[in-house]
């Protein structure tokens, strides 16, 4: 596939930049860029103790928090400061603070969302994803279930894949 105006190769990550570039935030979350509707919820939690009802969810996380975390959104690429954010720490769960990314495995993708090229040992769970019509793997936080984002095949070494996370979905500890 041929790059937009260059003739090199267009890699998907710049395709969903330059068609999300100007879009506003609402109309990200309204499908323009992905499957029309989202999910009615995100994966089941595995700890019973955070098998919280959608209201309870409501209550405890902030309206965008929510919107990712338990209704598999998608905040605006370039949106968040933990993309930005450099110094050595551990990245946790926005929803039940489960430690889920060492700021070790963190590089620039370029995206716009914060990145790992791994998480930290059975943090995560996957699954199948056909928003895009194209199938892609899901991610969400292994204890509550809250969606962090989607995982691709064009990251760093070692491992060559791209944990491309939300923002609002991460809390930073430093340290």
């Amino acid at each position: 596939m041929a790059g937009l105006g260059d003739g090199g190769p267009l890699r998907r990550r710049d395709l969903l930049r330059q068609l999300s570039a100007g879009l506003p935030l609402h109309a990200l979350g309204a499908g323009l860029l992905f499957w029309p509707g989202r999910a009615a919820a995100a994966s089941p939690a595995t700890d019973p103790r955070w098998r919280l009802d959608q209201a309870e969810w409501k209550r405890r996380l902030p309206p965008a928090a929510f919107s990712v975390l338990r209704q598999e959104g998608t905040e605006r690429p370039f949106s968040s400061p933990i993309e930005h954010e450099k110094r050595r720490g551990t990245y946790l769960c926005a929803g039940c603070r489960l430690p889920l990314f060492s700021s070790a495995a963190k590089f620039d993708s370029g995206t716009g969302w914060p990145s790992f090229w791994q998480p930290l040992q059975d943090a995560v769970v996957t699954k199948l994803d056909f928003k895009l019509i194209v199938p892609r793997s899901e991610y969400h936080c292994r204890r509550c279930g809250g969606h962090q984002g989607h995982v691709f095949g064009d990251g760093p070494p070692p491992t060559g894949k791209r944990y491309c996370n939300n923002g609002v979905a991460l809390v930073f500890l430093p340290g």
